[in-house]
């Protein structure tokens, strides 16, 4: 049994066959499914989702490629946003310094709002970084100095460094199919060194399907995939693994559980 803690239900290829993306992920031994949201227009569809599966849960934020279209973002919008019982993470939200899609310092602002509504509420964190460790970790850091507040990367694929680092500030790291890759060898070695409570998974679906499904639309029932082969590199059994992440999903978002 998984959690699917990161996908985005409402993107064209999985939005068009909804139900079944869901009955088939469920048949696959996914038990729930975290549907992100990356920009404002898109957390009704998203909450109402969530709204309409018990199974399924959401969260607010805005994805660093549409900051310049939300720069004036207030923690007011996040904060309404956050009271459906539903909406059970902040996010998703950083820096992504490849694609350059949004000012650099518009990202950084509403990050960092993002943050502050994080530590307000509770509700967890969800990080996107790409080409940007050094000021993300540099945020993270001076942010957790002010009052500390629940993280996750997701998808990670940055430096084992940028991992320990965010480890030891408290984050957990999120293993999407990317790590099936022929050329993830540097994500493979991190990935057993990852502490057992601070470890999920996820699809990031409908993109990055993993082997053996590279080059299809990816979908929420591949986060077994994902889960088989970061069993195997822990060297431990598809049920532990299964356990572990699904324990530490409803450990870190607590609203869920609840």
């Amino acid at each position: 049994m998984f959690i699917d803690s990161h996908c985005h239900l409402e993107y064209e290829g999985l939005v068009e066959d909804q139900n079944g993306v869901l009955d088939r992920a469920r048949a696959a031994g996914i038990r729930g499914f975290l549907n992100i949201s990356t920009r404002r227009s898109e957390w009704e569809r998203v909450v109402g989702t969530a709204a309409r599966h018990p199974d399924v849960w959401a969260s607010v934020g805005i994805h660093p490629h549409e900051a310049d279209q939300h720069a004036d973002l207030g923690e007011a919008a996040l904060l309404e946003a956050t009271r459906h019982p539903k909406v059970i993470g902040i996010g998703e939200t950083g820096l992504d310094y490849y694609y350059d899609k949004s000012d650099r310092e518009v990202q950084q602002a509403l990050f960092r709002t993002h943050i502050t509504v994080a530590r307000e509420t509770g509700l967890p964190l969800i990080i996107h970084t790409r080409d940007a460790e050094d000021d993300t970790f540099r945020i993270l850091e001076d942010e957790t100095g002010k009052g500390a507040f629940p993280a996750l990367i997701h998808c990670f694929t940055a430096s084992a460094d940028f991992g320990r680092k965010v480890l030891d500030l408290g984050l957990s790291i999120s293993i999407s199919g990317i790590v099936t890759f022929k050329n993830a060898k540097d994500l493979q070695d991190v990935v057993p060194t990852i502490p057992e409570d601070r470890i999920l998974v996820e699809t990031d679906s409908p993109f990055l399907a993993p082997v053996p499904h590279r080059g299809k639309r990816c979908e929420p029932a591949y986060t077994a995939d994902t889960a088989k082969f970061v069993a195997d590199l822990r060297g431990v059994s598809i049920e532990q693994i299964g356990e572990t992440t699904t324990r530490n999903f409803f450990n870190l978002f607590k609203k869920a559980a609840a």
